[in-house]
């Protein structure tokens, strides 16, 4: 008797995005982020919350108290990627991004992506 492996659990627009944006990332900068978390803040509202990654060149750069230089870079290369971000928030979500949030913390790492959604219906 042979057994039907089980179907696999589908994955949640929450994970897909946080995926999604970790690839991105990792295209658009050399690096992926070792943490992230995406939420809903509320029904139109998707946050997604990215942690550690800035390259050791980047690390540099904060060391030598060059966080706004790379603040500006950072934001500049996240502009730069907004349509495959917003296409990503699309995707998982089925609803259309009207306005897109970027901004980053170079002395702590940390970087959060806000997507304001199309109302339901």
């Amino acid at each position: 008797m042979t057994s039907v492996p089980p179907d696999p659990v589908p994955e949640s627009p929450l994970q897909a995005i946080s995926n999604a944006l970790a690839q991105i990332y990792k295209a658009q900068f050399g690096r992926g982020p070792t943490k992230i978390r995406t939420h809903f803040a509320g029904p139109d509202t998707v946050v997604c919350v990215l942690e550690d990654t800035q390259t050791t060149a980047e690390r540099r750069l904060v060391a030598r108290g060059e966080s706004q230089r790379l603040r500006d870079a950072r934001l500049f290369l996240q502009a730069a990627a907004e349509d495959e971000l917003r296409a990503a928030v699309q995707e998982a979500t089925g609803r259309a991004v009207r306005a897109f949030v970027s901004g980053c913390d170079p002395a702590a790492d940390a970087s959060a992506e806000v997507f304001l959604l199309e109302p339901e219906g």
